[in-house]
């Protein structure tokens, strides 16, 4: 099993796969309709969105947590370094 270098989410079946694609390295939530992975921009916003709409985050709390959680991840080393 594979995990999504960009949000750390277990890829088991070839539909959490971007596209089915099981070669892929991100997950079918942190690819852009066409296939390709977000951005930095794009997945810490999406985070911060999903952190206030399910886990009832203020929008500051949010932000924080989405960076921590994003600096953990394989995909986003270069934005911290």
């Amino acid at each position: 099993m594979k995990i999504c270098i960009a949000c750390g989410m277990p890829m088991k079946d070839a539909a959490d796969y971007a596209m089915g694609d099981m070669t892929k390295e991100y997950c079918r939530f942190c690819a852009r309709p066409d296939g390709t992975m977000q951005s930095f921009s794009e997945k810490k916003m999406g985070l911060t969105r999903f952190l206030v709409e399910t886990q009832g985050f203020d929008e500051e709390a949010a932000v924080q947590a989405a960076v921590a959680m994003m600096r953990k991840l394989p995909a986003w080393e270069a934005n911290f370094s």
